[in-house]
């Protein structure tokens, strides 16, 4: 090895804070021989984007990597390999593949992807407690991050105005049983209380910050980062007029240890090809569904459906039950939309359920007469 390339890798391991490590390391020994630079991608706006590099953070185009596809555009939180030092303009040549994508689907009509952020190890999902719980809206976040290979977590901001601590417990209570398998986790970034718990979990590898505007993520960020490197931003979260305080997909390194990328407030979270995030989140039900009589029951009509028993005796929320099937319904009208094949059968199934709900409404009228 030539002591330029000794120099160049000795050099990586300044990106160590931002996530560098062997796995890294080997995706990137093709782009290496090419003289190619490795970088993360701090931030992406408008064909350009600022990449943290051994040589320091730079700017560079993007024009190499835009492809049609929106699910292969770049993204804050790739790692790229970018153009050496000594050329001007300098570009990203290529991203490495990604170990997760948190993806939401688009408000066009064309079904198209969103990636919001890339190798990302957790998703802090922060609701306020300031509004009241959404946890339908809470269950649909969930999918996603199931869905993109990170682990999920809940904190619920702003406990510092829910002063009467059973009433914190039930707030909890409520939203673990929306997120089986997930923490949950109270926060207040005004009195600190629960911070040291988030930045405990946060110090291990990279974290997303999601969430609908107001919900304390400016705040939080702040918390986590320390009051200097927010502070204007944490004076815009409380001017009371409901705007972004976050309006581009940054990455921080954390003082702590770990990586943050904050995101602005999401108005829309639309579920893109999540079914297994979906299923992850309502897992009980998939539990139940085992012992269904039929291996494809739609738990609606059909005779011996477990899921149908449950929530007969009470075992399982109507609530749960019909956001399960909200979600599901709306994942495949997604998927529907771009394969013809799928958009069949789903008719089909539509149709028998027809049929035999129609039946049990004439057999219940036919015992009742």
């Amino acid at each position: 090895m030539s002591s330029s390339s000794e120099s160049s890798s000795s050099d990586r391991s300044l990106l160590a804070p931002y996530g560098w490590d062997t796995h890294w390391d080997a995706e990137f020994a093709p782009y290496a021989e090419r003289g190619l630079v490795p970088g993360r991608v701090l931030r992406v706006d408008r064909g350009r984007c600022d990449l943290i590099t051994p040589d320091g953070t730079v700017h560079a185009d993007t024009e190499y990597v835009v492809p049609r596809d929106p699910m292969k555009v770049i993204c804050t939180g790739d790692w790229a390999a970018v153009d050496p030092g000594d050329r001007d303009p300098r570009y990203v040549q290529a991203y490495l593949p990604r170990r997760t994508a948190f993806v939401r689907s688009t408000s066009s009509k064309r079904s198209e992807g969103q990636i919001l952020a890339a190798n990302v190890d957790h998703a802090i999902i922060a609701v306020s407690l300031a509004d009241e719980l959404d946890l339908g809206r809470i269950e649909r976040f969930l999918a996603l991050a199931w869905e993109s290979g990170a682990q999920p977590l809940v904190v619920l901001t702003k406990a510092d105005l829910v002063s009467d601590p059973v009433t914190l417990s039930y707030l909890v209570s409520d939203v673990e049983t929306a997120a089986p398998g997930v923490q949950v986790l109270p926060v207040s970034a005004h009195d600190g209380d629960g911070t040291d718990v988030l930045r405990a979990v946060v110090a291990g590898g990279t974290s997303v910050l999601l969430g609908q505007s107001g919900a304390g993520k400016s705040t939080l960020a702040n918390a986590l980062l320390g009051a200097d490197l927010m502070e204007v931003q944490a004076v815009r979260d409380i001017d009371g007029k409901g705007r972004h305080t976050t309006t581009t997909r940054n990455l921080f390194v954390l003082p702590d240890g770990g990586v943050l990328i904050d995101t602005p407030g999401l108005r829309g979270v639309g579920l893109y090809d999540a079914e297994s995030g979906v299923e992850q989140v309502f897992s009980e039900i998939q539990v139940l569904a085992q012992d269904c009589r039929f291996q494809d029951c739609s738990h609606t009509v059909e005779p011996g459906c477990a899921v149908l028993s449950a929530l007969a005796d009470g075992t399982l929320h109507q609530r749960r039950l019909d956001s399960y099937r909200k979600l599901l319904r709306e994942n495949q009208r997604l998927a529907a939309r771009t394969d013809a094949r799928l958009r069949g059968e789903l008719r089909k199934v539509w149709k028998q359920r027809g049929v035999a709900g129609r039946a049990a409404l004439e057999a219940k009228r036919g015992r009742s007469m």
